[in-house]
């Protein structure tokens, strides 16, 4: 055996091979950009049409836009426990960790309510359309802007409009969940009375095989990552799923304060998406509450009702 001798290079027919696996995936991302395109230019126009008409169509809708959206990426999207649902006119804020802007269709495709959005969505261009037309409320960093922003949201409360709520107030590495900003509860107080639904999403299949660390960054959206870049990466991917986690429905009446609230709903949060991290099987927490609310019906009860969640 020679030292120093290199290795032989591969021969012609492994580059064949190789070019023809690089040239289906850059395929199979570019079919996917122009499927998602020509169906938001598609449903555009009929949610337009939706947002002006009384009843839930507008929802209903938007719930389909997203649910195809995540088919067209290829993404599968695997749903565990029962989605609350409003009870005696009291609405439902659904609180969920964050990792990518793949949380938007999986969550949107579920779910029966307006995304919280920052601000700066309004500067992107064909999402600040999707955005405006899907009803998010946008709130900024600003202080002064504050109590607008909360205003705003009340009102949906006391419309029956639910929310989707993101109180880390950035995207993580997806491997692991940030804490929860308290003041993004401050919401829970309004008079509608909402109810708080935990939600954990992972990532956790990626060409039909569990993901690992070493997977995360592929579906994670963090940092300075801009989003063209990061679709046609994970675009050109197949076999991908992610996990809805939707814990037990909690009542913030039985909390002392916002900042007790927001420590136990990031528990389930954090708790329920590390056992979906480690690929085990898993079951939907259900909080314990620190002491009872006065007039509220306990789960299970006409207070805080469920119903299967779409498939």
């Amino acid at each position: 055996m020679q030292l120093g001798r290199s290795r032989p290079e591969a021969g012609p027919e492994a580059l064949r091979m190789r070019a023809g696996r690089r040239l289906s995936r850059r395929l199979r991302a570019i079919r996917r950009g122009v499927s998602v395109l020509a169906w938001t230019g598609l449903a555009i126009p009929i949610q337009a049409a939706c947002l002006l008409l009384p009843g839930g169509a507008k929802m209903r809708f938007a719930q389909i836009y997203w649910s195809r959206f995540a088919r067209l990426m290829g993404l599968r999207v695997r749903v565990i426990g029962q989605r609350a649902r409003p009870a005696d006119g009291r609405p439902v804020i659904f609180v969920s960790n964050h990792s990518s802007w793949l949380d938007i269709p999986v969550l949107g495709g579920q779910l029966d309510g307006c995304f919280i959005a920052k601000d700066d969505v309004e500067s992107w261009p064909v999402v600040r359309t999707i955005a405006r037309l899907g009803r998010s409320v946008f709130v900024s960093r600003s202080r002064g802007s504050t109590g607008r922003e909360r205003d705003g949201m009340v009102g949906r409360l006391a419309a029956g409009d639910n929310l989707i709520l993101f109180p880390e107030g950035t995207t993580s590495d997806g491997s692991r969940v940030l804490p929860f900003r308290s003041s993004f509860f401050a919401i829970t107080e309004a008079p509608a009375r909402p109810i708080l639904q935990p939600i954990s999403v992972v990532y956790d299949r990626l060409a039909g095989l569990p993901t690992g660390r070493a997977c995360r960054p592929l579906f994670a959206w963090y940092g300075d990552m801009d989003i063209a870049s990061h679709f046609w990466r994970l675009a050109q991917h197949k076999g991908l799923r992610g996990t809805m986690l939707l814990h037990t429905p909690l009542d913030p009446a039985h909390f002392a304060n916002r900042k007790e609230l927001a420590h136990a709903v990031w528990r389930a949060c954090a708790d329920g998406a590390s056992t979906l991290r480690q690929n085990r099987p898993a079951q939907p927490i259900q909080t314990p509450m620190p002491g009872p609310a006065p007039g509220i019906a306990p789960p299970g009860g006409d207070g805080l009702g469920t119903e299967p969640a779409f498939g």
